[in-house]
């Protein structure tokens, strides 16, 4: 997994490295950790949510952190 600002809404995401969208449960357990680094910096502890909906790339498992009015 990698750690990036999303291009297309500028927040910070994390993009499975292997293509499809059923990553084993241990990778979707480390995503909130992996994440939680540069949300925290960004918005504040407890200031995002984690959303894992696969909007405009919807066959590549990744997830954002959302400030928490999106």
């Amino acid at each position: 997994m990698k750690v990036a600002d999303c291009e297309a809404c500028a927040v910070p995401m994390v993009v499975w490295w292997h293509h499809g969208i059923e990553p084993p449960n241990a990778i979707r357990a480390e995503l909130p950790a992996s994440l939680a680094l540069a949300a925290d910096e960004r918005f504040g502890a407890g200031e995002w949510w984690l959303d894992t909906e696969m909007r405009q790339v919807p066959d590549h498992f990744h997830a954002h952190a959302r400030d928490r009015d999106w």
